[in-house]
């Protein structure tokens, strides 16, 4: 079987004639998946008599396929030895206990001290994904938001992890400290989202191209002006969450986009207020995440603990609970 830098040669017989290109070189190559041979035949690395053809082009018998996979090509990314909390591991998968204040991978100035730097430094089995030695981001948490991501090692898992997440087949469970004391046990926010219609760097139910977003929430505790929810988006819009539940009268504490700064001026504790304005961040979590293993094929699921920022302040609450 050839691996990434050996050539390999095939001839159509006639049970494999009027097969699509990209299906024969599937079943004849099963390291690489289908997605990676269409990008290798797209990119030229694969002919078919001695030509560039498409990925879906009908062979015949007698035809003479040649090409080579090529090696993965080094990430822009540099590794970087950060702290970065594993929760579970494979040849396939990483699971991460993102903690706040990380972004999830490099963009614009922003080249380290993410968790693509984190994962370059730390996996010593990294396949690579769309043909660079990188991990595979699948699903994104914003830079203030801590707790369970998935990531994958090669191209394969990438792909499996990828149809979930847009199928909405994974389950994500969060947590947070909201303003106000939320009446009701539980409720559901459908509210289409978009793009704000002026601020870039900002989401909105008042926008140009709305797209659908349903959330479901539950009280977990209550105290005196603020709120522990249980959070589940069963949609995955950029900022879900946080615009949901400003949506309602209930934005994140600490949320320095959707959140007025006036809600922290009304908090009247001292030692709460300090450990508010201390906390730099949205108090949004992501407790639990469940998904179908891409290889194993069966359901997992995984969770991470309260960081201490948001720990910190549930004490002083309880210490101070009405």
């Amino acid at each position: 079987m050839p691996i990434s830098g050996e050539a390999f040669t095939f001839t159509i017989e006639k049970a494999d004639h009027g097969k699509r290109l990209d299906l024969f070189l599937t079943e004849q190559l099963p390291a690489p998946s289908r997605a990676q041979i269409q990008r290798h035949i797209r990119e030229g690395y694969i002919l078919l008599n001695a030509a560039q053809a498409k990925a879906g082009t009908r062979v015949k018998q007698g035809d003479l396929i040649k090409g080579y996979i090529p090696e993965p090509t080094a990430s822009v990314a540099l590794p970087e030895d950060l702290p970065i909390r594993f929760l579970y591991e494979d040849a396939d998968i990483v699971v991460v206990d993102k903690p706040p204040g990380m972004a999830a991978h490099p963009a614009g100035r922003m080249q380290s001290g993410t968790l693509v730097n984190a994962l370059l430094f730390r996996l010593k089995d990294l396949q690579g994904v769309g043909g660079v030695l990188r991990p595979g981001i699948v699903h994104r948490l914003d830079k203030g938001t801590s707790g369970v991501m998935v990531v994958a090692k090669n191209d394969q898992a990438h792909e499996a992890l990828v149809r979930q997440f847009k199928g909405r087949e994974v389950k994500k469970r969060y947590l947070a400290l909201v303003y106000g004391r939320v009446k009701g046990a539980e409720g559901t926010i459908n509210a289409p989202l978009g793009r704000h219609p002026i601020d870039r760097k900002r989401f909105s139910l008042r926008t140009r191209q709305p797209k659908d977003a349903l959330t479901e929430w539950r009280v977990k505790e209550r105290f005196a002006g603020i709120t522990l929810v249980q959070v589940e988006p069963r949609t995955g819009r950029t900022h879900q969450i946080r615009v949901h539940m400003a949506s309602i009268n209930h934005p994140l504490v600490g949320d320095p986009l959707y959140t007025k700064k006036r809600r922290l001026s009304l908090i009247e504790d001292p030692v709460l207020r300090g450990h508010l304005e201390a906390l730099g961040r949205q108090a949004l979590h992501a407790s639990s995440l469940a998904f179908r293993h891409p290889t194993m094929g069966k359901i997992v699921e995984f969770t991470a603990p309260l960081p201490a920022d948001i720990e910190n302040i549930l004490e002083v609450l309880r210490g101070k609970r009405v």
